[in-house]
């Protein structure tokens, strides 16, 4: 069964999380679907921009703790979206939990509804943000986003966008994204690629410097007493040990 649906409207193609029973959770497979998904864009001469966008009432949940990838995986996922030289776009019409969050940092340009919802939810599990700060942390405001890592809490669209983490907010997500797609099909490709990598320099860089030690921590913590505690008492739907 597919995760990830595929579509096309004027050289946009519209990428779609579509499983919906993980709340598009990055299993495995998704982060491979989607992976192979982005490189077909890579070599489509037809395929101007890329929206990333999903099914359901969730943009994605996080890691999905029955089925994890790798964190070498979400890294290059990451990555992959960052160095596209092809612009790509967020559209959430929903809530964005842990490594969604990841991916929403990684997109070029990011629009969600006034409704949607958002947390690194990392901590209360047990474990830390860690691979999905390689493009987070470039583009978001750290002081204000201190708050947010080190507790766990929601925050809505609004808030999102005073952090840096979306682009725009609005009622009607397609209506505010209209106009850039509009903008996007004006402009040159290959304009576009090298604007996209100006934008993105300070990114790669980041990449570049702290994926490793990231990658490391991410695999430590998961294998940590206190991440086995705070994942199954989510799944259990209970408060976890520490919990006072």
């Amino acid at each position: 069964m597919t995760s990830v649906g595929r579509t096309r409207a004027r050289a946009v193609e519209i990428l779609s999380l579509d499983s919906t029973d993980t709340r598009n959770a990055l299993s495995a497979a998704l982060v491979g679907e989607l992976t192979d998904a982005l490189s077909d864009c890579a070599e489509d001469t037809g395929v101007r921009a890329v929206v990333l966008t999903h099914t359901g009432s969730t943009f994605c949940a996080g890691a999905d703790l029955l089925d994890p990838p790798h964190p070498d995986a979400v890294v290059g996922l990451l990555r992959q979206i960052v160095e596209l030289r092809k612009p790509v776009l967020a559209r959430v019409t929903g809530h964005v939990r842990a490594g969604g969050l990841g991916l929403l940092a990684a997109c070029d340009i990011a629009a969600a509804t006034t409704g949607s919802t958002f947390a690194f939810t990392e901590v209360r599990i047990g474990v830390a943000p860690a691979v999905i700060s390689l493009p987070v942390l470039p583009r978001a405001d750290p002081r204000a986003l201190a708050r947010y890592y080190l507790t766990g809490e929601r925050f809505d669209a609004a808030e999102a966008v005073r952090l840096g983490l979306l682009t725009v907010t609005a009622d009607d997500v397609d209506e505010a994204l209209a106009p850039i797609l509009d903008g996007l099909r004006r402009s040159a490709p290959q304009a576009l690629a090298e604007t996209k990598q100006l934008l993105t320099a300070r990114v790669l860089e980041t990449f570049d410097r702290d994926a490793a030690d990231l990658t490391a921590l991410s695999a430590r913590l998961f294998s940590s007493a206190q991440a086995r505690e705070g994942m199954t008492a989510f799944l259990e739907r209970r408060d976890a040990a520490w919990v006072v």
